[in-house]
């Protein structure tokens, strides 16, 4: 679809605002996000990209791995150590948040005594926050995720003891 030149109406085409569209663009790379749609009356502009050409992760795994077997083999044994106890995990994808509002007291710290039911944490998926509950009471005895991180499915949030 070509710009329309100023100063040149074509009777019934679209005039696109190519400034707009740049800034959409820089949007969608500025936040990571894959699509963006604008609406105003009958024009509609929707500017997207591939989720996997923002992806970079595997290039920095496997230069650690070529590089230094043996800390590898150290690290491991702490990390099985870190989950013992009863570890919740994350039962989706999302961003794990500490508190309910940005600047607020965090639900749980390391230490603090909890019950069945209790908030440990929230998952934002979609948009929709997702309260993680403690499954039995015990003493948070490790945090496992930091505000704001993004965590994976099934990845260990806290551990109970």
């Amino acid at each position: 679809m070509a710009a329309q030149k100023p100063g040149k109406p074509t009777e019934g085409a679209m005039r696109v605002d190519t400034d707009l569209i740049r800034e959409l663009a820089d949007l969608l790379t500025a936040n990571e996000l894959t699509e963006i749609q604008v609406e105003d009356g009958e024009r509609k502009i929707k500017v997207r990209r591939e989720a996997a050409s923002f992806v970079a992760a595997p290039a920095y795994h496997a230069p650690a791995a070529a590089t230094a077997p043996a800390p590898a083999a150290e690290v491991a044994a702490p990390a099985a150590e870190e989950i013992s106890g009863n570890a919740v995990k994350s039962p989706m994808v999302g961003t794990a948040y500490m508190s309910a509002e940005p600047g607020g007291a965090p639900f749980v710290s390391v230490g603090k005594a909890v019950k069945a039911g209790d908030t440990l944490l929230i998952v934002e998926a979609m948009k929709v926050m997702n309260p993680i509950t403690a499954p039995s009471g015990g003493t948070i005895k490790q945090i496992m995720v930091s505000d704001g991180q993004p965590v994976e499915f099934d990845q260990p949030l806290v551990v109970i003891g």
